[in-house]
């Protein structure tokens, strides 16, 4: 563990951001090193607020100088650990929620600059305010920061247009752990030139260098937008349908979303304001939707064309179009509070996995027995961006269940199910990242060459191992 940090060393981190912008109140602190999901916490002696990529820089600098671990922070919004102190005392907190400035909208480039701290809610509403998305949706996009997402690689429920965060971005202001800046602020869709410098930096998870500013990709607002609500019996019915959409739509199938009845369930009960979109309940649920450039009636027909064919070939049970924009809020809301409503239930055991989409029906039929082997009764709820194979699958605790008892599964759960994952040649972490929760299940299970070329290139951007340790690798 980390050495504390000499009162000296910690002033001069304070001088460089200015006191109020240095946080050492045990209170005060105590925000920036908990996770979200109470899972994970720890103890920093000082949270670093910067204001501008010098000051990052010279934060960086003197870390490495004295030997100071740095942990890199965006809205503290992330699941598996990544963003947090260990519990020593020796970690400094660094968080960028100061380096909120949208620099730039170009338009006619098609891009956004955007500084790390700046909230994926505001940006997606400045893009939308010039006529443009920016597509990356996420639940927590309302306290989620863009350095975050960038380090994360997040992905969320426009993955299957738009792809992740790395597809993305253009370019990014890089702080390395020398103090160094790495400038590729670029707008080009092509370049050959050399190493993709940025995409080692993009998923890295902070263990690498400070994100503090990033040229993102913007795309026209569709002239039409349709989103339907499917009843289906099973996964296989929803794989079956989703070939359908995905001939009749193409790049217009902009989310395909699975959810099992037990996610809606927990959401109904427990979230006021929901309402099954259906006339009563099926064990499985399709959110998909249509955007169309060209015009409302295409996407409208493109959506009638999938839902009548389902309907035919027996695929759905039951089905409705969003007939405004206020039953297309309601439907993504419903969709969006699945993570919240399972909080009431008690202990939850979460994965984030994915597996080629062909393989969706088999993983959930294996998983499952997984489950049930290692804790009978136990109750799968699982949700998804079936469209790009990635599950939230998640176990919560048997009625009646000890919290602590159910929780002392983790591992052996994760194990379970993520096994099942490996078997089909799949991925323990779609979007969430590794952190802390899954680096010695990365170490233990990925190939010896992958993790001996991850290693080298954290020592070599970071021979200090001030950056993040403990995390990814």
């Amino acid at each position: 563990m980390p050495a504390p940090v000499a009162e000296s060393v910690l002033d001069a981190f304070a001088a460089i951001v200015g006191p109020s912008h240095a946080l050492r109140d045990a209170d005060a602190t105590a925000v920036y090193a908990t996770d979200p999901r109470g899972l994970y916490s720890g103890r920093t002696p000082v949270v670093l607020r910067p204001g501008s990529t010098a000051e990052v820089a010279r934060i960086l600098k003197l870390a490495t100088e004295t030997g100071t671990p740095i942990v890199p922070q965006g809205g503290n919004t992330g699941l598996v650990g990544g963003q947090l102190p260990d519990g020593s005392g020796g970690e400094i907190v660094l968080s960028l929620g100061r380096l909120d400035r949208i620099r730039e909208i170009d338009l006619k480039s098609g891009t956004v600059t955007a500084e790390a701290g700046v909230v994926l809610q505001r940006l997606r509403e400045a893009a939308d305010r010039e006529g443009r998305i920016f597509p990356l949706a996420l639940g927590s996009q309302g306290s989620c920061q863009i350095g975050g997402n960038l380090a994360a690689n997040a992905g969320g429920a426009n993955v299957l247009a738009y792809g992740n965060a790395r597809d993305l971005c253009l370019g990014l202001e890089v702080v390395l752990p020398t103090g160094e800046v790495l400038d590729d602020l670029r707008k080009l869709r092509k370049d050959n030139t050399g190493y993709d410098l940025k995409n080692l930096f993009v998923g890295a998870e902070g263990t690498l260098g400070v994100i503090t500013a990033a040229v993102l990709r913007l795309f026209p607002a569709p002239k039409g937008r349709e989103t339907a609500w499917f009843g289906l019996a099973t996964p296989d019915d929803a794989l079956a349908l989703f070939e359908i959409a995905t001939a009749a739509a193409g790049g217009a199938l902009t989310a395909f979303e699975l959810i099992q009845h037990r996610a809606v369930d927990f959401a109904l009960r427990h979230i006021p304001g929901n309402r099954l979109p259906l006339e009563g309940p099926q064990p499985w649920y399709v959110l998909m939707e249509i955007s169309s450039g060209r015009s409302a009636d295409d996407a409208r027909g493109l959506a009638e064309e999938i839902a009548t064919a389902g309907f035919e070939r027996g695929l759905v049970a039951d089905g409705t179009l969003a007939g405004s924009l206020a039953q297309t809020d309601a439907f993504w809301r419903l969709r969006e509070s699945l993570v919240a409503a399972q909080k009431p239930e008690g202990a939850s055991i979460k994965h984030d996995i994915a597996v080629p989409v062909a393989d969706l029906p088999r993983f959930l039929s294996e998983a499952d027995r997984a489950v049930e082997a290692v804790c009978p009764g136990a109750r799968v709820v699982c949700f998804g961006h079936m469209g790009d194979g990635n599950l939230h699958y998640n176990a919560a605790q048997p009625p009646g269940w000890d919290e602590d008892a159910f929780l002392a599964l983790y591992p052996t759960m994760n194990r379970a199910v993520h096994d099942v994952v490996r078997a089909l040649s799949g991925s323990i972490s779609a979007e969430h990242g590794i952190g802390r929760m899954k680096r010695a299940e990365l170490l233990e299970t990925e190939p010896p060459v992958a993790i001996a070329m991850m290693r080298r290139l954290k020592a070599t951007f970071d021979p200090a191992g001030i950056m993040n340790p403990g995390k990814l690798i």
